[in-house]
């Protein structure tokens, strides 16, 4: 059997020592504090929406934009399931969870749900 060579995915942080690591995780947790601090006194909201295929890394890149930020003033949704009238109505499923004055909300959506895996498993029609 014919072994394959993997191909090397270029990052822009390919390289980086840990130690710099650390710093620019350090530097950007602060960063979004602040997003979040301004969010909290001007009664704003915000959504970051993270969107690619499973086990891309959605889910641990929120965790570190988490880490030290207020948790009372922020939220993860990742929807599950649709229900019937979900399906129907898919834009509602997110609208119901908007966030409040004064909240940030993550969600950790993977990009093809809607258009491939919900039709596959009958939870909407093509239409």
């Amino acid at each position: 059997m014919k072994a394959r060579k993997i191909k090397v995915i270029e990052t822009p942080y390919e390289g980086v020592s840990q130690e710099d690591y650390q710093i620019e995780k350090r530097r950007l947790q602060v960063e979004i504090l602040k997003i979040q601090q301004k969010i909290i006194s001007q009664d704003r909201r915000l959504i970051i929406l993270f969107e690619g295929r499973d086990a891309a890394g959605k889910g641990s890149t929120i965790k570190r934009f988490t880490e030290n930020i207020i948790p009372a003033h922020f939220r993860t949704e990742a929807l599950g399931i649709p229900s019937g009238k979900e399906s129907k109505y898919w834009f509602r499923r997110y609208e119901k969870k908007f966030p409040k004055l004064g909240e940030l909300v993550f969600f950790d959506r993977s990009w093809y749900s809607r258009a491939l895996i919900e039709p596959t498993m009958g939870y909407c029609s093509r239409k």
